[in-house]
């Protein structure tokens, strides 16, 4: 006779969390944050109480940035290791959907738990219930419905039995790695169902290493051996596979240099004689002249996004060919590449393999060494500190205080570009951006989720004042914790890179810098005391000079530590880059607007989507 334990649905979801491992023999759910309201505090809140010296719960102060904060952890750790998010119907459940959309564009996994309706609709409608008038199924969970790559609703206790483990093979499949979301209807939580105790028995969820299908690995090794100019390209499957130094290797014994994308960034160290450095829209000339010419481009965990590619206009030589080596047949086969489905680990072993003897001499040296002769000095201190700084300046100013175990990372705006081209990342995982969703508002949650996920790591975060303003309170959940990290807060005023992107199209400048806002004029935000009220230490600096004194104090802080420092909106990086396709308006009564359509449809002619 099976035996059984009687649990409610939410301390089986609990106890069933705290039994699931990874082959290291860490519980796959690091923990939970949480936000409790009346549709998870009674059973999901109650279940974690009972789980408190197994399963650690974190009080966030904000669905969306706790729910950062875990994807941030997950990424950090490349998708060994995730956490749990639960919330309350409505508002709280909503606030989460902009996370989901994050990690499921960065392929990363994170449980999400929001409270739902009551499923026996005994108090319908219940507090924050969106009701359809049409369809009396829908709650606003069905907003997770696109941006989950594994949805369930559950509306009987025992619905748990097939749902979690549903749930786990999403959350740990190379191919199908992303959010997960159980809708845990209220009233299901706090019921009660005889579970099997085999149920939560331990269970150890071990990384599926895909190996290449024969016949797509011979023909992918015959276009690479016919290949006379060839190129790699870098994505993040390289690091979720830990991959690097599989891919150094191959690079090494076959010539064939590397171009990095904002998720593959740190796959190869930055003074590595092959690594071509950042490619795209926010590349360098190294990379992105190589890709220009080359042959076949063989991208290895990459989802060739519109920034990579130059909007598919990069790869221009009329002969190319594109070969893609991914878990996922869905990018394996992006615009016609040749497919390779495979873990990048092994997928390049068995190429190298398979392509024994050849090999090509890159010739990157000069190419490197003509770019770093360019934008060195773009981040070297300024000789007198009368102007206000560049962003660039203020990435050299970080990056010369950094240490082996310095980690930058940040999301959106100015800096994203700037760190592409500039940081010079010694090793995997000193890099970590979240150009997927490039969401404003992940930058101090996503610092303080790396920091838990590796505490010996010192975490730079580069903010400026715009998605400061979108998202910071977890700067207070940071200082309650005591969790240490920096904040470099750049004060442009405004949304100065969209600013820029605004006059490249020929608009004029319009409510994207304070100073052409409605209102603007009467802005003043004073970003170090309001990180000090939170708890933070917090301290404004007026020059590069003091920016470098500042953060040479950061290790001898406790908490979360701001430095603000004010910036040029205007200038960036003049070197690198691509063509990116942005819609321009085709009749206009300004001549820059259609100055700048006439360029963009030049631009398009070179545009290849297949």
């Amino acid at each position: 006779m099976t035996k059984t334990i009687r649990l409610t649905a939410a301390q089986a979801l609990v106890r069933y969390i705290g039994a699931q491992q990874n082959e290291d023999g860490d519980c796959f759910i690091a923990g939970c944050w949480a936000i409790f309201g009346h549709g998870n505090v009674a059973g999901i809140g109650e279940a974690l109480h009972g789980a408190k010296d197994t399963i650690t719960t974190y009080r966030g102060h904000n669905e969306q940035t706790m729910a950062h904060a875990a994807i941030a952890y997950a990424k950090q750790l490349k998708r060994k290791r995730a956490m749990a998010v639960t919330s309350s119907i409505g508002p709280g459940a909503l606030n989460m959907v902009t996370a989901a959309g994050l990690a499921h564009v960065n392929r990363l996994p994170v449980l999400f738990l929001p409270g739902d309706v009551f499923a026996n609709r005994g108090p319908d409608p219940v507090l924050q219930q969106i009701e359809d008038f049409g369809d009396g199924t829908v709650s606003v969970n069905d907003c997770f419905k696109p941006v989950s790559r594994y949805f369930d609703r559950i509306t009987r206790p025992e619905h748990l039995l097939t749902a979690l483990p549903r749930a786990f093979r999403a959350m740990t499949d190379p191919a199908d790695c992303g959010p997960v979301t159980l809708s845990m209807c209220q009233d299901v939580q706090a019921e009660a169902f005889d579970y099997p105790l085999s149920f939560f028995e331990p269970q150890v969820w071990y990384q599926r290493r895909i190996r290449p299908d024969l016949g797509e690995l011979d023909r992918v090794a015959s276009a690479i051996k016919a290949a006379k100019n060839p190129v790699i390209v870098a994505g993040g499957g390289v690091h979720y596979s830990d991959a690097c130094d599989d891919l150094r290797t191959f690079a090494e014994t076959h010539g064939i240099p590397v171009a990095e994308t904002q998720a593959g960034k740190s796959a190869l160290a930055w003074d590595h004689p092959l690594n071509l450095g950042p490619i795209g829209v926010t590349g360098g000339e190294p990379a992105n002249d190589v890709c220009e010419t080359a042959d076949l481009v063989l991208g290895v965990g990459t989802r060739f996004q519109d920034f990579t590619t130059g909007s598919w206009g990069l790869f221009a030589n009329p002969e190319r060919k594109m070969v893609s080596l991914n878990t996922a047949a869905y990018d394996a086969a992006k615009h016609g590449a040749m497919p390779l489905m495979a873990d990048a680990r092994v997928g390049l072993s068995d190429l190298t393999n398979a392509i024994s003897g050849y090999k090509v001499d890159a010739g990157v040296a000069a190419r490197k060494d003509d770019w770093f002769g360019k934008v060195d000095p773009l981040t070297d201190a300024p000789t007198y500190n009368k102007t206000l700084p560049t962003d660039m300046q203020v990435v050299g100013a970080v990056q010369r205080s950094a240490t082996d175990e310095t980690v930058a990372m940040c999301a959106a705006g100015t800096m994203p570009g700037e760190l592409h081209k500039l940081w010079k990342a010694n090793k995997p995982g000193a890099y970590h951006m979240e150009y997927g969703f490039s969401c404003m508002g992940y930058e101090i949650a996503g610092a303080m989720g790396i920091k838990i996920a590796q505490p010996e790591r010192d975490v730079i975060c580069f903010a400026g004042d715009g998605t400061y303003m979108m998202a910071n309170s977890e700067m207070a959940t940071a200082a309650m914790l005591g969790i240490s990290f920096t904040v470099v807060v750049t004060d442009n005023r405004g949304y100065g890179c969209i600013n820029r992107l605004q006059m490249g199209t020929g608009g004029a400048e319009f409510n994207n810098l304070l100073a052409h806002s409605k209102g603007g004029e009467n802005s003043n935000i004073d970003f170090a005391a309001h990180a000090g009220s939170m708890g933070a230490t917090a301290v404004k600096v007026a020059s590069i000079t003091e920016l470098e004194i500042a953060l040479a104090k950061r290790h001898d802080i406790k908490g979360p530590y701001v430095v603000v420092i004010d910036t040029d909106p205007y200038p960036s990086t003049p070197h690198g880059s691509t063509w990116w396709d942005v819609g321009v308006p085709e009749v206009s009564e300004r001549a820059e607007v259609n100055e700048a359509y006439a360029n963009y449809k030049e631009n398009k002619k070179s545009q290849r989507i297949n």
